[in-house]
């Protein structure tokens, strides 16, 4: 075998613009609201459950409980991490650059290759254009 295809990951990173950053902070907004409306609903249909369980069978309350309050942390740390997103974007200024998912993008090595210069490589778009290539 004289060559083989690899994946390489490429980082994709976007420059910061004032629509860029109104859209990603529309986006967390959104994420935050949906997460309070699923806390809400959890909170609307887990309190009937265990008092009605309480009137049969106090035992089974125990776990119902903990389950219902490690949900509702779990659900408290993803709004936690949403709203310290919202914070860093709101204090990054337009220009700065801002990482995204990565691309992978296919390599043929052959031996002998160098593979420093294979790895890596990084793609800069602006309001969705790519504006540069990077080694």
């Amino acid at each position: 075998m004289d060559e083989i295809q690899v994946l390489v990951p490429v980082v994709v990173k976007s420059k910061l613009t004032e629509a860029l950053k109104t859209t990603l902070l529309n986006q967390i907004n959104q994420n935050i609201k949906n997460v309070e409306n699923e806390m809400t609903q959890l909170d609307l249909e887990v309190k009937p459950k265990l008092a009605e369980q309480a009137k049969f069978n106090m035992q089974a309350v125990a776990p119902l409980r903990a389950q219902y309050e490690e949900q509702k942390a779990r659900m408290q740390q993803m709004k936690d991490k949403l709203t310290e997103d919202k914070e860093h974007l709101e204090k990054l200024t337009i220009g700065a650059e801002i990482p995204r998912q990565p691309f992978n993008r296919l390599v043929t090595l052959h031996v002998g290759d160098d593979m420093n210069q294979v790895t890596g490589g990084e793609i800069l778009v602006e309001d969705g254009k790519i504006v540069a290539f990077r080694e």
